[in-house]
């Protein structure tokens, strides 16, 4: 079969890509060319599903049976306890039931060429976004009870490595709207208390402790790493939005974990290749092979109208348009109490309405009716 023959029988995008492998290895001879083009048909036929397949209950049993497998790990990062992320059932469980706060966000901040390249830059780089509070820049921080005084001591050791000047530091502290009177002496700066109350005292010291000086918040932690050609930034905690303004990141590969982050960022197509990505990644680091198919649907599930919605009681289960199918999922007194007052109409369209009041389900071969045409005699 001609290469040409075979463009009315696959997708423009699967079409595209046999070109453009053709190209890349440089194949010449029209016989392989038409044995590539056939088994590729083969492979795209083969791939099709029939029509009313109950693909939702195969993706189901797909993701379901191997994630019965999966361990309960943290991943640490090499060489950073305190550094982990999330992998195995928590994290299957954070991204499909859409929780709204990962437990363990972190970025990877890839750097725009030449600056992958250059180690001076990538430290000097992760200095400046790490998040940077007033204890951190401190070597103690104590309260005088008798002047009713928090007393902070810097470190200037810490504040040249951090790139943090006095005059930052107290301009932050201003920009704080902090209730206390502020002095400085040398490396220490205190804050009194206007109150002379003892509880307010350690509460100024909390908040003081707590005052962002500088980098970008809550990016608690960075680890550069060398990989193949180049370094990469991983963070414990997320801050996308602020991040892909600074003019050196790659915005192109740069990446969180947080599905939410990204679909208040980047949008809801994102949101969705985001899902899938992950999904991928921990399927993969548990050594488990799951069809991406399976996953796909999952994300468009959870996608299809523009919001982020969980597989659960508040999201996709909770809020289908069957009555019967919410009842039957739990509360089911709640669900047919509420739909008799509003006066919902059960279309009987899916599969659980179907089975509950003993018709065909419409699956398969009970998605179609047939008609017969009766021929009269003559």
């Amino acid at each position: 079969m001609k290469i040409e023959e075979s463009e009315k029988l696959l997708p423009k995008s699967v079409f595209d890509e046999m070109k453009a492998k053709i190209k890349e290895y440089k194949i010449s001879s029209d016989k392989t060319i038409s044995k590539i083009t056939e088994e590729t048909i083969k492979a795209y036929e083969k791939s099709l599903i029939c029509p009313a397949e109950s693909i939702g209950i195969i993706s189901a049993q797909s993701i379901g049976e191997p994630g019965t497998q999966m361990t309960l790990n943290t991943k640490h990062f090499a060489g950073v306890s305190e550094m982990n992320v999330t992998q195995g059932l928590p994290r299957i469980i954070e991204i499909f039931g859409a929780r709204k706060q990962s437990s363990t966000p972190s970025m990877k901040i890839y750097i725009k060429a030449p600056h992958n390249n250059n180690e001076k830059f990538i430290r000097q780089f992760s200095a400046n976004i790490l998040e940077t509070l007033l204890k951190d820049l401190s070597k103690e921080i104590n309260v005088d009870l008798i002047n009713f005084r928090v007393e902070i001591v810097l470190d200037l050791n810490e504040m040249r490595n951090m790139n943090v000047s006095m005059e930052k530091i107290l301009k932050q502290i201003s920009l704080s709207k902090i209730k206390a009177e502020i002095k400085e002496e040398g490396d220490k700066i205190y804050f009194v208390s206007k109150n002379n109350e003892v509880n307010d005292l350690f509460k100024l010291k909390v908040q003081a402790s707590e005052i962002f000086i500088s980098g970008i918040k809550n990016i608690t932690q960075v680890l550069p790493q060398k990989k193949i050609s180049e370094f990469v930034i991983l963070t414990a905690g997320s801050n996308l939005k602020k991040i892909l303004i600074i003019p050196e990141v790659d915005i192109q590969r740069t990446i969180t974990n947080d599905i939410f982050e990204i679909s208040n960022v980047l949008g809801i197509e994102a949101a969705r290749t985001a899902i899938i990505e992950e999904g991928m990644n921990v399927f993969n680091e548990q050594g488990l092979s799951i069809d991406v198919r399976h996953l796909m649907l999952m994300a468009d599930v959870m996608t299809h109208d523009g919001i982020v919605k969980g597989i659960g009681r508040y999201g996709v289960s909770g809020q289908k348009s069957s009555v019967l199918a919410r009842a039957s999922f739990e509360v089911a007194l709640k669900h047919l109490f509420s739909a008799a007052v509003h006066n919902e109409v059960d279309e009987l369209k899916g599969v659980v309405e179907n089975i509950m009041i003993n018709q065909p389900i419409p699956v398969g071969t009970g998605a179609y009716k047939l008609k017969l045409k009766e021929v009269k005699k003559k």
